[in-house]
């Protein structure tokens, strides 16, 4: 897809998630040709989508999409799939559920599940990696443009330098997330799936903890935009596995293979 085409499709999808979310939000992605773009061009689509998902604070049950195509079904089953979840959990998302319907994680229409079945989550990790990062993004402009407004001393915050250093390190954390996220896998792509929403699911934690502290009293209001960022990102940094349980199994895996799989071709 040439830039401008790519362009032109961010900005309208952009547009359909700042206007609706959940179930409506399906159908308006199921109108652009979501289902199409999945299939046919997945590395353009999975990243863009579930990035603007993190940046406009929107949901929609496109996972589920991507773990159907993954695994061979029909994109758009109203099948229920459970997913795994931080502390060897589970659960479900309720693609009928609407705005007004009870939530239980993150104001995600995630339900708990007393069991599971084994699935294959690779693709479904990047996707809610690029979730993440989108989630990070929005957290950053948030505390960025408060440093720009908020003045003290007769000058913004933006120009103390421990306000600099908190969000150059969300920006260095993000930026790596999204070149992990990117890296073509080599020769273990669950791995590298792994370890790069283990990445995301970091960098997303890295903005909240910044973020929080750069709009310092405000930061702590749960009225405040940040805080559905914050909380939103705290569930999908659970989903599929924590950053901290991802890493601790990347780690166990590589110590009882012996050795490190090339996750780039150099």
């Amino acid at each position: 897809m040439d830039p401008e085409s790519l362009e032109l499709l961010e900005a309208g999808v952009r547009k359909t998630m700042l206007s609706s979310s959940g179930p409506d939000l399906d159908a308006a992605l199921t109108e652009l040709g979501w289902a199409d773009m999945l299939s046919d061009i997945p590395e353009v689509a999975v990243p863009l989508v579930f990035r603007l998902l993190g940046e406009t604070g929107s949901h929609a049950s496109v996972l589920v999409d991507v773990v159907l195509h993954a695994t061979g079904n029909t994109i758009g089953d109203s099948v229920e799939l459970p997913l795994p979840y931080a502390g060897n959990t589970w659960v479900v998302w309720d693609r009928t559920a609407t705005e007004d319907s009870d939530t239980t994680l993150g104001g995600l229409p995630l339900r708990r599940e007393q069991e599971g079945y084994p699935i294959r989550v690779a693709e479904a990790r990047l996707a809610v990696g690029w979730w993440l990062v989108g989630s990070a993004r929005a957290m950053l402009t948030v505390a960025r443009q408060h440093a720009l407004d908020r003045m003290q001393f007769g000058r913004p915050v933006a120009a103390f330098q421990a306000i600099r250093h908190r969000l150059a390190e969300t920006l260095v954390a993000i930026e790596g997330a999204e070149a992990t996220l990117s890296t073509p896998a080599a020769e273990s792509p669950d791995l590298t799936a792994l370890l790069a929403k283990a990445a995301a699911g970091k960098a997303a934690l890295t903005a909240a903890k910044h973020c929080q502290q750069v709009l310092a009293g405000i930061g702590f209001t749960a009225e405040h935009e940040f805080h559905h960022h914050l909380t939103r990102a705290l569930v999908l940094d659970g989903l599929l596995g924590s950053s901290r349980e991802l890493t601790r199994k990347a780690g166990a895996g590589l110590r009882a293979r012996g050795s490190a799989p090339r996750l780039v071709n150099l």
